[in-house]
């Protein structure tokens, strides 16, 4: 009963637009107070939750995203990967794929790679003869490599939430990461004689030989992107030689980026306090849900809700691969309609006792939990990045819509080889 009231309260809540924190909380609160539990518990609960030092990564990636987004050193990222695909047809929808698994390199959010990605290339690409329609949908499912690609605040969320390693995180995810990048890029240039033109503009975007202009001019871009490629290598080079945990690494990118673009003159001594209050505003309400959704995990497990999933889950099966079948329905479910980070909290919690008790391995299950909710970042009604990317490149959801499905399905079959080769997160072992 008690959980029945938690759940509606919860889901009417969100419909009713309320700020995903509060929903949480209230939901939490309103079980509390129905299973008469100690208000102290609901009081301290969201302390414990931020009292964490593997979630202080959050906001130093999101500062380094920022400062690197507002420094241009993005941009000059992209001009330099044009460059080198300059050989391929349609190379501009290539460089958007391979631009944003760099992207999500430095911010690891999904949501920051489309709208960077949107503004840089977006008209660029419509220029040279795509449609208009098909580039919104390319780059609001690019995103989703800003998350698949280390370091990944999603990622961070659940190691947090369940007391998995982060960096073992993080190294399963760079092959599924590799593999998705792969698939964009297949589905794009299968793509091209339907949505780009052939005449004019786009005729040259579609030739496969070098434009030399752009070759030579090759060095100075390389040299100019430079500082952008340095911070993958410094994040996950830290990480992965153990010099430094995932924390430091952020806390070292987000210093390098502000040393590079204050020496480098690329931002103005001035600006630096709007661009830390827009990180801020971006990393506190990621945070906030963080703390509040803790409450209502709290109450659950108190309830014991998990360890009743668990039970219950093994009555309907005692197939691992059945098990992992019903667990990606519900979580592709729950990523239509609930916020990533949000839904990685609920989830994470509800069904890791089940998955341990199938000997599924945790650092695997993540994974898959993790790219099964970002899917729904491009699968409506939530679909944040299908709106950020229609806002920005003037298109709508129901002109994208055709094109989004041309990249949602190979991301169905990309999650199924995740989640039934373990291999490919757990190549490392």
């Amino acid at each position: 009963m008690i959980l029945t009231v938690m759940i509606v309260v919860l889901l009417v809540l969100l419909i009713l637009g309320v700020p995903i924190g509060y929903t949480f909380a209230l939901s939490g609160l309103i079980g509390a107070v129905m299973a008469n539990l100690p208000l102290g518990i609901v009081a301290a609960t969201p302390y414990h939750a931020l009292a964490s030092i593997p979630l202080l990564a959050i906001p130093f990636f999101i500062l380094a995203g920022e400062l690197m987004n507002r420094g241009k050193l993005i941009d000059r990222m992209v001009d330099l990967v044009e460059v080198f695909l300059a050989w391929l047809p349609g190379r501009l929808g290539h460089v958007t794929l391979i631009s944003s698994a760099f992207l999500g390199a430095m911010t690891g959010s999904s949501v920051a790679t489309v709208a960077a990605m949107a503004s840089s290339v977006g008209e660029r690409m419509i220029a040279k003869g795509y449609k208009r329609a098909y580039v919104a949908a390319l780059t609001a499912c690019s995103g989703l490599l800003g998350v698949l690609i280390p370091p990944s605040i999603p990622l961070i969320v659940y190691g947090a939430a369940v007391g998995a390693s982060v960096s073992k995180l993080f190294l399963a995810t760079i092959v599924p990461g590799i593999m998705f990048t792969i698939i964009y890029m297949l589905v794009h240039w299968f793509s091209l004689p339907k949505v780009l033109n052939t005449e004019g503009e786009g005729a040259h975007e579609k030739s496969s030989s070098f434009d030399k202009v752009i070759y030579k001019k090759a060095p100075k871009l390389f040299w100019k992107a430079t500082p952008a490629i340095i911070l993958p290598f410094i994040i996950l080079g830290g990480i992965y030689t153990g010099i430094a945990t995932p924390t430091e690494a952020a806390a070292v990118a987000g210093a390098y980026a502000i040393v590079i673009i204050v020496l480098g003159k690329m931002v103005r001594i001035k600006e630096l306090p709007n661009i830390f209050y827009q990180a801020t505003v971006v990393s506190a309400s990621i945070l906030c849900i963080i703390a509040f959704a803790s409450i209502f995990n709290k109450i659950m497990t108190l309830l014991q809700v998990p360890q009743v999933i668990a039970e219950f889950t093994i009555t309907m099966t005692e197939n691992p691969v059945m098990f992992l079948i019903i667990v990606n329905l519900i979580l592709f479910l729950v990523g239509m309609f609930m916020e990533t980070n949000a839904a990685v909290l609920l989830m994470a919690p509800l069904l890791y006792p089940a998955a341990m008790k199938f000997g599924i391995d945790p650092i695997h299950f993540g994974i898959i939990l993790v790219t099964n909710i970002e899917l729904g970042l491009i699968t409506p009604p939530m679909a944040a990045n299908i709106f950020v990317s229609a806002r920005i490149n003037k298109s709508s959801l129901v002109e994208m819509w055709p094109y989004i499905l041309r990249f949602l399905i190979p991301s169905i079959i990309g999650l199924l080889l995740i989640t039934y080769i373990p291999f490919l997160t757990l190549w490392w072992k």
